[in-house]
């Protein structure tokens, strides 16, 4: 299985435990945006979903260390850490989400 492949299975089963919603939203704006702070994207989600900062921060914390499509990165040491997806795997995502679409929020 191809790194890729591997890849697209984790973010199947990641995208398939999703009961609300909020995982696929989460994907459709680092797609759109590009990069988020957790309170950024929490913000945002808490717009349409009844979601606490927590989650968000556990949720962006799998998708970076178990589905393996985001990077981080701090402008400083106080700062807080700006995620973003890996260049190799936009397209890999957005044609994941073009297949089941997410509503717009902004």
């Amino acid at each position: 299985m191809s790194l890729k492949e591997s890849i697209m299975s984790r973010l199947e089963q990641f995208i398939a435990a999703d009961t609300t919603g909020y995982r696929k939203k989460c994907l459709d704006l680092f797609i759109k945006v590009k990069e988020f702070t957790v309170g950024q994207i929490h913000d945002l989600l808490s717009k349409e979903y009844e979601v606490t900062r927590n989650e968000v921060a556990s949720m962006i914390g799998y998708i970076q260390s178990k589905v393996g499509i985001l990077k981080s990165h701090k402008k400083s040491y106080k700062s807080p850490t700006i995620y973003t997806v890996k260049d190799e795997y936009i397209n890999l995502i957005n044609n994941y989400l073009k297949q089941s679409p997410v509503l717009d929020v902004m």
